[in-house]
């Protein structure tokens, strides 16, 4: 890119208010640039899985691309400004454009969307790469080297510190991915506009420039506003059936599907199914009934995960429960569990029986604080499919878990599929087996995912089975018995490890076993 003119423009003699709005440029730069990173890292993480992978990928491709962008800034010569401007415009538009773009890449083809995903890691890298130096060029001839150096990388790590405290506080649940995307385009492209109107005599064809701020101004504001459809649109392509809601909380993507021919209800968190309202009732009474049915009557029973109040239901069957504990992270999960009228309709109102207790907070804190005693402990967490998620699958918290129950208490978790993530399924057991005497592993079939696996621990061993509740839809004392066999392609194919915190093995065994397949 080379913005040459008649004459090299002389900055030394920059007065000092205009010299502020170059500054002020440079905190905003840091800003959208560290945003836009974020937005792609977390478009990919709901896409692909493996959040820490992703942002790993994202952060260093983007920090080489800025590399090459301050290298080739070098032969920029001529109005550095005027070239400031036109590169501003160009990043406003690719950062603005880059999540619904991987959004719509993505039902293509999961190869296309990672070359779209690279292409925009580096490109908007690269552009970022090019505007500090030339900033910093343009500040160091009206002061020296070393205070021009210093103003410029103390505020652009000022910006990045505000965009990176921004993007989850504020961004992402209060506008959502795409809209966040339009407006800090939108911000990227105020900043060219400020820098043209301030530095008017110092660019060579003002009025054509400001001509071009102003369409991309127009057109990234227009497209701010018309975020909420576009969202809309992109979200239909990424799944099958009708979105009948969807919210983009602090902590998660939620979407409801409906098909409306079966009257079919299912629950995406961050693009993943979580239930589908065809044959939930399997999995829910797989997870429940077991552990509430092994040993003495229950009375006080937490559950950790599940804010849709499904498994809630379940254990309200049992007229000797006092009291339900709900830990889930999410407000808006549980708040879509007890207000949201079609899954109300689908948990039978559980959410508001007076036997229930709701607490938004993090699980592994919130074992790890409290002082009550449970009898029977349900924990229906995501599958291990990063290193955040595989500490709650981890020897530290089933120790954890383990304080906080009553010397007959049970528990059970989800433990993923033993079909198509066997050894990470085994892994769970493995890892339940080093602090509890009795595991019992057990699966059950769901369609909409396949064979599904389950784990039960307890601090007795040989405890006696007591009849479940009558009406059930899909378990039995049969089922269950027959459910505790595995055939071999369900056993482990290799040394299973005990997971721990500080050795996370399950994520890996996950990884491995979901790309086996």
């Amino acid at each position: 890119m080379s913005t040459s003119s008649p004459a090299q423009p002389n900055y030394a003699e920059l007065p000092k208010k205009q010299a502020v709005v170059l500054l002020l440029s440079i905190v905003i730069v840091a800003l959208c640039g560290i945003v836009y990173e974020l937005i792609i890292g977390t478009v990919s993480s709901y896409l692909l899985g493996n959040s820490v992978y992703q942002f790993s990928l994202t952060i260093g491709f983007f920090m080489f691309a800025m590399g090459i962008g301050s290298y080739v800034s070098r032969f920029i010569e001529g109005n550095l400004i005027q070239a400031f401007v036109y590169v501003e415009l160009i990043l406003a538009l690719v950062g603005g454009l880059c999540s619904i773009s991987l959004f719509m890449l993505f039902p293509a083809a999961p190869w296309f969307y990672i070359v779209g995903m690279f292409s925009f890691i580096s490109t908007i890298g690269f552009l970022v790469g090019l505007e500090i130096p030339l900033l910093t060029r343009v500040l160091s001839e009206r002061s020296t080297t070393r205070e021009s150096i210093a103003d410029v990388l103390s505020l652009d790590y000022i910006g990045a510190l505000i965009g990176s405290v921004a993007f989850p506080i504020l961004l992402l649940p209060s506008l959502g991915l795409i809209t966040s995307s339009f407006a800090i385009g939108l911000v990227n492209a105020s900043v060219a506009m400020l820098n043209v109107l301030w530095l008017w005599d110092h660019l060579n064809a003002p009025k054509r420039m400001l001509a071009f701020v102003a369409a991309t101004v127009v057109a990234l504001f227009t497209l701010t506003l018309l975020a909420s459809k576009i969202t809309a649109y992109a979200q239909d392509h990424l799944y099958f059936d009708r979105i009948v809601w969807r919210k983009q909380s602090q902590y998660q993507s939620l979407v409801i599907t409906n098909t409306w021919q079966q009257n079919n209800l299912r629950l995406f968190i961050d693009g993943h199914l979580q239930f589908s309202e065809a044959d939930e009732f399997r999995y829910h009474e797989a997870l429940v009934h077991p552990v509430l049915a092994l040993g003495d009557e229950p009375e006080n029973v937490l559950i950790l995960g599940g804010g849709d109040g499904l498994a809630i239901r379940e254990v309200l069957k049992y007229p000797s429960v006092a009291s339900i504990d709900l830990v889930d992270l999410d407000p808006e999960m549980t708040a879509l569990g007890s207000e949201f009228a079609p899954i109300v309709r689908l948990n039978q109102g559980s959410m508001q029986s007076p036997k229930v207790s709701v607490y938004n907070q993090d699980a592994f804190l919130f074992v790890q604080h409290t002082d009550k005693q449970y009898d029977r402990i349900i924990i229906d967490f995501p599958d291990p499919h990063n290193e955040a998620l595989a500490k709650l699958y981890s020897v530290e918290f089933y120790a954890m878990v383990s304080a906080i129950m009553t010397d007959d208490g049970a528990l059970v978790t989800q433990s993923s599929s033993p079909f198509f993530a066997r050894n990470a399924y085994w892994s769970v057991a493995r890892t339940l087996e080093d602090i509890f005497p009795e595991v019992i592993s057990y699966q059950s079939s769901v369609p909409s995912f396949g064979i599904w696996g389950f784990n039960i621990a307890s601090k007795t061993t040989d405890t006696p089975l007591r009849p479940f509740p009558e009406n059930l839809r899909s378990m039995t004392a049969d089922t269950f018995a027959a459910s505790q066999f595995f055939t071999t392609d369900l056993t482990p194919n290799k040394p299973i490890p005990v997971n721990s915190i500080f050795d996370p093995k399950i994520y890996h065994l996950y990884i491995a076993d979901i790309r086996g397949r």
